[in-house]
């Protein structure tokens, strides 16, 4: 197990610094910050002067090292536009991203596991079509058309729910969140069921396949022919053998959760790490570009990392080291 764990650890630092390159060519590549950040009406000893603080005077490879120097240090660099640490404006964000990500995985693992057991349990019932077809289009929709018609049925026609914006926060083990109030509540709502649609889909189909391959195995056929009941039968055989994939793809897709919540946080106005970095992107905020996609990357390591011993420890014929096959 230590020996798994610092391999993943020392695996992660190469990702980081390719990802760190890849995103600094990127950045240079697609434009010149100085275009966006200096009023254009400035002069020439007003920009170079500009250019010359923020460190774009020196060549592509030199500003990468310095980069890397200062990271190894903790330091990621100042936010062009903010001037303040690009890290310190990630972690502010941090929470309300992870509190949306939270609520909608909840949401999906809530609704998306019984459903699918029904679907598997009565295929050819009108509620298991009805089922199977509403996840298909949960697969289907984009999450931005989705995201715009809950908006207009919810908040504009009905009125019952915020457009957008995170709501009143209540500190809770020193992070502000909001679901604490019915207020904050209100606003996470909508937000939290658009980034869930697609993750619920996923995992209604997950649990319908596993449902379905294990009642023909030959347990479950035994666990009948002793004359355990219906709901003993699916809530002790089935179920727990289906949740080890289940709760495998669970762990997985929440990285991938936080990844993609940029388009959620984009409609709805959340305040949390998306949005910064696509305000970032269109000022070409490079130190804030950087640091956050370090940051998601290593949040994706630490997660597929937990999810290797939790899969261990669910399946003990699964040892640490095979996880990976």
């Amino acid at each position: 197990m230590p020996a798994f764990v610092i391999r993943r650890l020392l695996q992660s630092v190469l990702v980081l610094g390719v990802m760190s390159l890849l995103v600094f060519a990127g950045v240079y590549a697609i434009g010149n910050p100085v275009d966006i950040l200096i009023d254009p009406q400035a002069g020439q000893a007003d920009i170079a002067r500009a250019i010359s603080a923020l460190g774009l005077d020196r060549p592509l490879v030199e500003q990468y090292l310095i980069f890397l120097r200062q990271a190894l240090a903790g330091d990621l660099g100042n936010s062009f536009v903010y001037n303040v640490p690009a890290i310190q404006l990630i972690l502010e964000r941090m929470p309300a991203t992870l509190e949306l990500a939270l609520a909608a995985t909840t949401l999906a693992v809530l609704l998306g596991i019984p459903l699918g057991l029904w679907a598997g349990l009565a295929p050819d019932s009108w509620q298991g079509k009805l089922i199977m077809s509403g996840s298909i289009l949960g697969f289907s929709l984009p999450t931005f058309w989705v995201g715009l018609l809950l908006i207009m049925l919810f908040a504009v026609e009905l009125g019952w729910l915020p457009a957008s914006g995170r709501g009143p926060t209540t500190e809770f083990l020193g992070v502000q969140v909001s679901f604490l109030s019915w207020d904050g509540m209100r606003h996470l709502i909508l937000p939290a069921i658009n980034l869930a649609l697609f993750k619920l889909s996923l995992i209604i189909r997950l649990t319908r396949a596993g449902t379905r391959e294990a009642l023909l195995q030959d347990y479950v056929k035994f666990a009948r022919a002793k004359g355990l009941s219906n709901a003993r039968v699916v809530g002790v055989h089935v179920l727990k053998n289906i949740m080890i994939p289940v709760v495998t793809v669970i762990g997985l897709e929440f990285g991938s959760v936080i990844a993609f919540a940029i388009v959620t946080e984009s409609i709805f106005g959340w305040p949390g790490m998306g949005k910064l970095i696509i305000d970032s992107i269109n000022v070409l905020d490079r130190p804030v570009i950087v640091a956050y996609l370090l940051v998601i990357v290593f949040l994706v390591i630490l997660i597929n990392l937990a999810v290797d011993i939790v899969y261990s420890l669910l399946d003990p014929r699964v040892r640490i080291g095979e996880a990976q096959a």
